[in-house]
């Protein structure tokens, strides 16, 4: 079994057993990583991934970046071309992180990726720690998180004001939905194809960070089983965030919304959908 916290929030589907679907070596796995003003950190990130997980494949989602993410990310495609590893898609405009994974999740269910990831660019996610991910999914898991608050989980160099509100985030959207995730907010997790293919993304409509709630949320009340591994966040040291009071108003509002509805569907007010 999987290291790491089972917060299995649901039957698995019928029939469906675990399986394992990704190689010791990440083979069988797409990593999607999004990327606004990232030239720096991206060499950096994708080096690091190609040597903890030679196997796994790599797609870069560039929104337009001013500062030639795009480009860089091009070059990196063209010197990987022989292996074959790393993919670039090019996006016209900046509208949000989860119209990016959203583009990221279309490319690779067209290419029938068996896992999609999600990982930042900026350093924060350690693709030496993506094994983790992997070996949850291999024991069953169908939406494996990596989790900054089960034991085991590490935070560094985060300023206290982010972790306060981090926790604050999290502790908000656990009551306020009723989902037994720790880190629900988090943005390092890999999904078995089939739960991307069942949870309706044609309908989803956070576009900041509440994205993740939402999907894992949407994953949790389809019947999946969804468990954290703890891993070690790390604040990037080149940079900025992308965070905003825009998008955190955006995470209040629609996590207040969805916890109302669902308690309504369950008092029979509300037709489940």
């Amino acid at each position: 079994m999987a290291s790491g916290i089972d917060a299995t929030t649901g039957p698995r589907p019928s029939g469906d057993s675990p399986t394992p679907v990704v190689g010791n070596d990440g083979t069988g796995a797409l990593v999607v990583v999004p990327t606004f003003n990232e030239r720096d950190n991206l060499p950096v990130i994708v080096e690091r991934l190609q040597k903890a997980l030679p196997g796994a494949h790599l797609l870069v989602v560039d929104d337009s970046s001013p500062d030639g993410t795009g480009e860089v990310a091009d070059e990196l495609a063209r010197a990987d071309a022989e292996a074959g590893r790393l993919h670039v898609l090019h996006r016209k405009e900046k509208d949000g992180l989860g119209k990016a994974y959203l583009a990221g999740f279309a490319w690779g269910l067209a290419r029938d990726y068996p896992v999609i990831v999600e990982m930042d660019a900026d350093g924060s996610h350690a693709p030496e720690q993506l094994h983790r991910l992997f070996e949850a999914i291999n024991a069953g898991a169908d939406l494996a998180i990596g989790s900054r608050y089960v034991p085991g989980g590490e935070l560094v160099n985060w300023p206290k004001h982010r972790e306060f509100l981090s926790r604050g985030a999290n502790t908000y959207a656990r009551l306020a939905l009723g989902a037994k995730i720790n880190d629900i907010t988090a943005g390092f997790r890999a999904y078995r194809r089939g739960v991307l293919e069942k949870i309706g993304l044609d309908s989803v409509e956070s576009a900041g960070y509440c994205f993740q709630i939402d999907l894992a949320w949407r994953t949790v009340r389809a019947g999946f089983d969804v468990r954290e591994v703890p891993i070690t966040f790390t604040e990037r040291e080149i940079g900025v965030s992308k965070m905003s009071g825009g998008v955190m108003s955006e995470a209040f509002t629609m996590v207040a919304r969805w916890g109302i509805q669902s308690r309504l569907e369950r008092l029979g007010v509300l037709r489940n959908k």
